[in-house]
């Protein structure tokens, strides 16, 4: 007969991380560029302060445990106050995407059933257009301080807080209660909602800022380029709020310039960010014949990073670790780094084992499966990767049927995994081309490609084929000032893969399609291209 344990049993709430944040780190800094060269900062203690009077304010104004509460808000101090405040009072903080389509930002909202929305003032003429299409939405409030003639105004942020909180607790409750929702970004039908728990968003949290994943600790000054809309900014507001760090919050301006100078002049040592976000930087600072003085950590995810990427930022001594995730895994599951065994490898061998996605964290496990059957992590097979874990999603928000096959989730990419446990992703299985039978990974192709001095942005598609089926095809956005030609291009493959995997053309484009969330959008370059040959294949 098991025994238990006589030790205390604590809920794991999103609460706990403000608690010991304040109470450990009070005088830290979280800093957030408001434009115009000024920034905002204030003291955990007085961040901790502001987030208790929200919740009493959204008690006051009549939000119940479990009530939904949208933003549509950029990277900044205001959007965090409201990410702790309603999952502290038992609430959803619900972050919508407003790169996506209106149509599907007023379907997210909609079936949320968001009961507020905070938004900033640059997402007013999207709220203009929602308002009459979101019934469920009682309050529209803009993320503002307010001026002496909108005292009281309960439609201006500034004006929710100041509450009496000297009697406030924050409340106990299961830990397996909502705590945030985040949305798919819904390239193929509606987009579906994850409902994240704070027991995930804990656990997650912890693993995350493990040493051989994010690293992070109070020593750090973490700018977060992933937006706070997208997967929660890879849970960072958590991770690094219980890390204790010092927040750079780069607001509204994405530009290489405003990152640079806000990385600069808040000391940033650490950032983390999508390939797109990275590439900007690096053009700015390469024009300007600038460098790094105290940035030294990359975490580089969302969409494969191309090795050339990995060496650009290296030359600015900045390491990078690639990382592996999605909204359905909250979103990290692995973080690629170097181990002891790889010193003595050369740079290339050393950069070969950096390309890849990194090594599950403790708490996701993954398989990869192909035909049905259980492939083995050699590092040779392949097949369809699967993950479970504790902060992997079970079934979608609203829907009753199961996400999970036998226990696990398919992540819709297709990857390797070798004996040291490092995942490769060689490709989304809707993006990998088959040609007479072979598989032929696109991101290989595409990495290759960016290596050409003159390829900004290049992405690889399937070619319907009459007697292979399809052939990979190579879609480029030339850099600014070059003209390579198909030919420049196509040779760097030659010795570098199989002949039958070069891609038979190369197509010249002005502006790459991208999703909502930063990512190369292959459906509709595949859509432009060659969806007349398909339908008629």
């Amino acid at each position: 007969m098991a025994v238990l344990g006589n030790m205390m049993n604590r809920p794991l709430l999103v609460s706990s991380i403000l608690t010991h944040a304040v109470n450990n780190n009070p005088r830290q800094v979280i800093a957030t560029a408001m434009g115009g060269g000024v920034i905002h900062r204030y003291t955990y203690a007085e961040f901790g302060r502001r987030v208790r009077q929200l919740a009493v304010r959204l008690l006051q104004e009549g939000m119940r445990a479990g009530d939904r509460v949208g933003t549509l808000a950029w990277n900044t101090y205001r959007h965090l106050e409201i990410y702790y405040a309603t999952a502290g009072a038992g609430m959803v903080c619900h972050t919508v995407n407003p790169r996506l389509h209106i149509d599907q930002i007023a379907f997210i909202i909609n079936d949320a059933q968001d009961v507020v929305l905070f938004y900033d003032a640059t997402f007013e003429s999207i709220v203009e257009q929602l308002r009459p299409q979101c019934p469920t939405v009682k309050q529209w409030v803009l993320l503002d301080e307010p001026a002496d003639a909108a005292a009281g105004d309960m439609s201006v942020y500034g004006n929710w807080l100041g509450a009496d909180d000297s009697a406030f607790e924050w409340p106990q409750f299961d830990e397996n209660t909502a705590c945030g929702l985040c949305y798919t970004s819904g390239t193929t039908g509606n987009p579906k909602g994850a409902l994240y728990s704070h027991r995930s968003t804990l656990l997650h949290a912890y693993a995350s800022s493990h040493p051989d994943a994010l690293a992070l600790s109070c020593r750090d000054a973490v700018m977060p380029l992933v937006p706070m809309y997208h997967v929660n900014a890879w849970g960072t507001p958590y991770s690094g709020l219980l890390s204790g760090v010092k927040f750079v919050m780069p607001g509204s301006d994405m530009s290489g310039a405003a990152l640079h100078a806000l990385c600069e002049q808040e000391g940033v040592t650490f950032s983390a960010g999508v390939p797109s976000i990275w590439q900007i930087m690096l053009d700015y600072v390469h024009e300007k014949g600038l460098g790094f003085s105290t940035l030294r950590r990359a975490v580089i995810g969302g969409s494969a990073c191309p090795p050339a990427m990995i060496t650009a930022l290296g030359k600015l001594g900045v390491t990078v670790r690639h990382a592996w995730g999605m909204t359905e895994v909250s979103p990290l599951g692995t973080v690629c780094f170097l181990m002891p065994e790889h010193d003595s490898l050369s740079q290339d061998e050393k950069l070969n084992v950096l390309a890849a996605q990194g090594r599950p964290l403790f708490g996701a496990e993954f398989r990869i499966v192909n035909d049905g059957k259980v492939q083995p992590h050699d590092g040779r097979a392949t097949g369809d990767l699967m993950v479970r874990g504790n902060w992997v999603i079970e079934r979608y928000y609203g829907k009753p049927e199961s996400a999970l096959e036998d226990g696990w989730f398919h992540t819709g990419d297709v990857a390797s995994i070798d004996p040291d446990g490092y995942m490769r992703i060689t490709d989304r299985s809707k993006d990998v081309v088959k040609s007479g039978g072979e598989w032929i990974s696109s991101i290989e192709i595409e990495n290759i490609a960016l290596e050409h001095p003159d390829v900004k942005m290049a992405a690889c598609i399937a070619k319907p084929h009459e007697k292979w089926g399809e052939r990979p095809v190579l879609v480029v956005v030339k850099k600014d000032g070059t003209s390579p030609t198909p030919e420049s291009i196509l040779s760097i493959y030659i010795d570098r893969v199989a002949k039958w995997m070069i891609p038979d053309e190369v197509i010249f484009i002005d502006d790459m399609p991208m999703t909502a969330t930063g990512k190369l959008q292959k459906t509709a370059l595949r859509a432009k291209f060659f969806e007349s040959q398909e339908n008629h294949s």
